[in-house]
């Protein structure tokens, strides 16, 4: 089977909602579902988040960044951490681990070094996108940052199930975004219960159409995704922003400028980067 057939059956598989996900993956999902129960109380969010280890070093480290912990008091437990990133980000970070888990299975060097390569390029854009929603275009920063963390977990999920199909990321780039990424990436995004706006944004991602200075969520994930300082492994999209020409983005906002507030929050990115990765 050539690259085209492979993502044309993964694609077809994926569409009769034939995912093939690791057992880990499920856990994970079950439990984001308690946490998204209105009635789900901190104590027990805490012992759920305690049951998956790496899900409570991700929220213990979230919680002690620069961007949560503006007191400089440092938190040591799972529940003390809870409660001070609250539901929304403990939903992201729990997408944070999904997506990971979904490149664990990856044995082949140069496919394991895509997926590290995919995952410092997303906990960058996530961490980008939550300062932008903040700081410029007056979003929600939670729901920027989950935007951010599984913008590119299609290509996760085609990472996973390269094994079965030699050569899948060989050659030209544009099989995959043709083929590949829309049709992938949005059955992975509902199995996963993302949400109509996130869903929305990374689709806006996928057509690369946006407004300076970001007015929308979407807006803000193509601003993000432009400044990330590593860029996606898989492809560079046509029309896409060089990382040269990336620098060179700048406009008024407020009394500042863009690169004066992420001047101004470089700490604060390098801190939730660090602790997403």
């Amino acid at each position: 089977m050539d690259r085209l057939e492979a993502y044309k059956s993964i694609a077809a598989q994926a569409s009769r909602g034939e995912l093939s996900f690791p057992t880990n993956v499920d856990a994970t999902l079950k439990l984001q579902r308690a946490l998204n129960d209105p009635d789900c109380h901190a104590d027990v969010a805490a012992r759920l988040v305690q049951a998956e280890p790496l899900l409570a070093a991700r929220t213990v480290a979230i919680a002690n960044s620069v961007a949560y912990n503006r007191s400089g008091n440092e938190v040591t437990n799972v529940r003390t951490a809870v409660q001070r990133v609250g539901f929304r980000t403990l939903n992201a970070l729990g997408a944070s681990v999904i997506v990971r888990q979904l490149g664990s299975k990856i044995t082949e060097p140069s496919l394991r070094d895509k997926a590290n390569q995919l995952w410092q390029h997303s906990a960058h854009v996530a961490a980008l996108s939550q300062v932008i929603a903040r700081r410029v275009a007056n979003l929600d920063p939670e729901t920027a940052m989950f935007a951010g963390i599984v913008h590119e977990v299609g290509g996760f999920y085609m990472l996973s199930r390269a094994d079965e199909f030699p050569g899948l990321f060989e050659g030209e780039p544009d099989d995959w975004i043709e083929h590949g990424e829309q049709i992938i990436g949005r059955c992975v995004l509902q199995r996963l219960g993302v949400p109509a706006p996130v869903m929305a944004a990374i689709e806006a991602l996928w057509v690369g159409m946006r407004a300076l200075p970001p007015e929308t969520l979407g807006d803000t994930l193509l601003l993000a995704n432009d400044l990330a300082p590593v860029p996606s492994p898989l492809y560079e999209r046509a029309g896409a922003t060089s990382r040269q020409a990336a620098a060179t983005i700048d406009f008024v906002i407020g009394d500042g400028t863009l690169n004066s507030i992420l001047e101004e929050s470089a700490a604060e990115v390098s801190s939730l980067t660090s602790a997403l990765m």
